[in-house]
């Protein structure tokens, strides 16, 4: 079979707007107290929220504090405290935002398609979703080795909902003999695992491929590689 061309996007352009779609989804959600913000309303929350983002990403929930994302946001602490009273609202709406951007590649992956081409694609998903957003990934992996307190309840919910959902779509395929038979939980953890360890070891991943091979290109680097390796190890027959 002739290798499943799936356009990897250019090199610095994120999806649909790039780290600024974190930021204007996470705006999105807000819920202006009394009449709807003005634009320029709008426009501040956006900015603390693209400067709570590096704050996060940098010193994690527990480092951060109030006073550090007012002055990455170039305003005073008590304008930043008329749009978000406490951290903990920041936070939570850069998270849920996140994850709502984060598993769109596998809310995308189609059941009625053909398993081969559908992997591929999210493989490749996936690691666009590395290489354009590095911040919202260490912040996430940081979430995570913390225990998830913050976001529990979404994990329990409309992440396990939605990972049972594709779980079913793989044993089908499974069951119509287009896929080897595997666990395929743990399948979609390995391609979670793989995909993300480059946004997440980035400077591992560069440092050790050096200057020739560690710029842009590595991406479609692994991108051939993780396909190569996922598609030998669930396929029933060579591709």
């Amino acid at each position: 079979m002739p290798p499943i061309k799936v356009k990897m996007l250019d090199s610095g352009s994120a999806p649909e707007g790039g780290e600024s779609a974190f930021a204007g989804a996470a705006k999105s959600r807000a819920k202006p107290r009394g009449k709807p913000l003005t634009r320029i309303q709008r426009e501040k929350q956006d900015v603390i929220l693209e400067a709570a983002l590096d704050v996060f990403s940098e010193k994690g929930f527990l480092g951060a504090t109030i006073d550090q994302i007012a002055e990455a946001a170039g305003m005073s602490k008590p304008n930043l405290l008329y749009y978000f009273p406490r951290k903990e609202e920041i936070y939570k709406r850069l998270m849920t935002s996140m994850l709502d951007i984060w598993l769109q590649p596998l809310r995308e992956l189609d059941s009625v398609g053909d398993p081969v081409p559908e992997l591929r694609s999210y493989i490749r998903r996936k690691l666009e979703m590395s290489r354009d957003f590095p911040r919202q990934s260490r912040l996430f992996a940081g979430e995570m080795l913390q225990g998830g307190p913050r976001i529990v309840d979404v994990l329990e919910g409309d992440l396990k909902a939605l990972v049972d959902e594709k779980a079913k779509v793989l044993e089908r395929w499974m069951d119509e003999g287009k896929l080897r038979r595997t666990d395929p939980y743990h399948l979609i953890f390995s391609i979670w695992a793989t995909t993300q360890h480059y946004a997440d070891f980035d400077v591992q991943v560069r440092a050790v491929l050096g200057r020739d091979r560690g710029g842009e290109g590595r991406f479609e680097d692994a991108a051939r590689f993780l396909e190569t390796l996922f598609m030998h190890g669930v396929l029933t027959k060579p591709s």
